[in-house]
């Protein structure tokens, strides 16, 4: 409807008087971080001074960080919301879908029905220690590890709904997630190391393997390595992409993080290695034909398709079990890497540099398990440079 008379109001707002004499106000409450656009409210009054004092109203409560949006919205149709719009543009797709299991599975059935703004923190209390206790779907709790990333997931999705000024607070803030018990690592020991080397000097799985214990890769880097990726001149390899299983099947992903994107030097025996590797994977490519899909991966299987981590991670499990090894998980061999490292006496900031460690207090963390015999040969180290004073 056509308007007769605008005056602007206090502030980033206007009013004006309608063709049936109501007064009108226009208010701008915030913007929409995604499309930069203005998010405007309007307010109705018989007076202007009625549409005023509403507008002051609320231009306090922004102010002062009360004001909540009269939408009405419930905590499920939110958290679909938040992976669609805020989640999905800006995690890795295997991320995203964690995100999506979490909120599916086990946070929509329990609260998804509650208005948003009425969520209380003995919602996700109750929660919490419902899915501790029953949360798996054959029986028992889930993990307190897993619980954690349910409230970790919560708070992102409620974090933005703040910023939205859907509600006034996080109510995940106020809420702790279960204490989680530190993974003990188990790494292989460097006498263990080398009786799996000469375990796996025969299988197929043996470059992969040879190239892991001295890189410390993680599984999906080590698999997601192409050619393009081994520089043959300087005797290393830059990580720039991980294998990564994903609902649509194998796909490739950027690293996990910008820190993971990293130059690791390598030997000139791996490099050897590689090279022999190579030979053998173009006589591959001769066999299968028109059948082999070149992907430039540097561990593939016979007609150039990623290799299954699943798989992977099956066999060495085997190779394990067969050498009369500790069975330890695949991971636990990125953790050898960097234990044997930090057990030479390897600088902790060149551990974190080589293993992708965002900080270095993460490094030390990690592996704070070595460090008091590492703090005891510092002390004899000191106690020996002063003994002749």
């Amino acid at each position: 409807m056509a308007r007769k008379v605008t005056k602007r109001g206090n502030g980033e707002g206007t009013i004006s008087q309608r063709n049936d004499g109501r007064w009108e106000g226009k208010l701008t409450i915030d913007y929409n971080h995604q499309t930069g656009k203005s998010i405007r409210k309007t307010f109705y009054g018989k007076t202007r001074k009625e549409v005023q004092e509403k507008m002051e109203k609320v231009k306090a409560q922004i102010i002062t960080g009360t004001y909540v949006s009269d939408r009405k919205i419930t905590v499920g149709e939110w958290l679909d919301t938040w992976l669609i719009t805020y989640s999905k543009p800006n995690v890795r797709i295997a991320t995203w879908e964690s995100y999506e299991t979490m909120i599916r599975v086990h946070i929509k059935p329990s609260i998804g029905n509650i208005p948003l703004q009425d969520l209380r923190p003995e919602h996700l209390q109750t929660l919490y220690n419902d899915k501790l206790k029953n949360g798996r779907i054959k029986g028992g709790g889930l993990s307190p590890k897993t619980v954690g990333y349910i409230h970790t997931v919560l708070h992102m999705a409620l974090k933005q709904a703040t910023r939205e000024q859907l509600v006034i607070r996080n109510v995940a803030e106020l809420v702790n997630k279960p204490r989680q018990k530190k993974h003990e690592i188990t790494p292989l020991t460097l006498d263990e190391i080398k009786v799996f080397l000469t375990a796996v000097v025969e299988h197929r799985f043996f470059v992969p393997f040879l190239l892991e214990c001295h890189t410390g890769l993680r599984r999906g880097e080590l698999l997601g390595l192409r050619w393009q990726d081994i520089d043959f001149k300087q005797n290393s390899l830059t990580v720039k992409q991980a294998l990564i299983r994903t609902r649509q099947g194998l796909l490739m992903s950027e690293p996990k993080t910008p820190k993971s994107r990293r130059t690791i030097p390598l030997s000139n025996e791996v490099m050897a290695t590689l090279k022999s590797h190579k030979a053998k994977q173009s006589q591959d490519k001769l066999l299968a034909g028109t059948a082999y899909e070149n992907a430039d991966l540097v561990f593939c299987n016979a007609l150039g398709k990623p290799i299954d981590p699943r798989n992977f991670t099956k066999q060495f499990a085997r190779i394990l079990t067969s050498a009369g090894l500790p069975v330890v998980r695949f991971h636990d061999m990125r953790h050898s890497h960097a234990t044997m490292l930090l057990m030479l006496n390897e600088h902790p900031k060149v551990v974190q540099e080589r293993l992708g460690h965002s900080t270095i207090a993460m490094t030390l963390d990690t592996y704070s398990h070595i460090l008091p015999g590492m703090q005891q040969q510092a002390t004899d180290k000191v106690s020996q440079a002063l003994s002749n004073y």
